[in-house]
């Protein structure tokens, strides 16, 4: 009769591959190094994660459920105003930033690690991204800012500097001068009547 795996098996390896990919980069992390962290046998993992691809897919999956539950809670916690809410992205994701174990993106980090590929995981990573950038431009429509293609441009590009910039802490920059360049690029132009703005 085969051994009936433990509850919670699938999480703990889930987490342990997390940890080393987010940490190595998941080209440089083998099967062999997450069944010896997890502490668990071969055939255990493969029957919760038939290949890599599969558990690098629930990687970026959850990664990517737990950055939107995030973002969703620091959106409620802002308020109605949808600059007040940009701003409190940013403020978010500058203090991620600060954090020394925190490298970046892990969506991000992934893609760029396999540029070409378009796998499954790879697909995800890049839904993910997507999603995020809709959020910034849906949020700077209902700001009802003048040039709103150009300020949703900008402020996507002070997000991934901090990703960027979290990814090498050599060149890491105070987290506060994100938010400063938020606010300045929203008080830079004009707010037009926000009736009938689209959500």
């Amino acid at each position: 009769m085969a051994r009936q795996a433990a509850a919670g098996t699938r999480e703990r390896i889930l987490e342990v591959a997390a940890e080393l990919f987010y940490a190595r980069g998941v080209r440089a992390v083998g099967m062999s190094q997450i069944i010896d962290a997890a502490g668990c046998g071969k055939n255990l993992l493969y029957r919760h994660f038939p290949s890599k691809g599969d558990l690098v897919a629930a990687y970026l999956g959850a990664e990517a459920q737990y950055r939107e539950q995030q973002a969703r809670d620091v959106l409620a916690q802002a308020g109605d105003d949808p600059a007040d809410q940009l701003i409190a992205l940013t403020r978010y994701l500058a203090g991620c930033v600060a954090q020394p174990q925190f490298r970046g993106c892990a969506l991000r980090n992934y893609v760029a690690e396999f540029p070409g590929d378009d796998g499954a995981a790879t697909r995800l990573a890049r839904a993910s991204l997507r999603h995020a950038r809709r959020r910034i431009d849906r949020l700077v429509r209902q700001a009802g800012v003048a040039r709103p293609v150009e300020v949703s441009e900008r402020i996507w590009l002070v997000h991934d500097g901090l990703y960027a910039t979290a990814a090498r802490p050599w060149v890491r920059s105070k987290p506060g001068v994100a938010v400063r360049l938020v606010r300045d690029i929203l008080a830079s132009v004009p707010r037009l009547a926000t009736e009938g703005v689209q959500p």
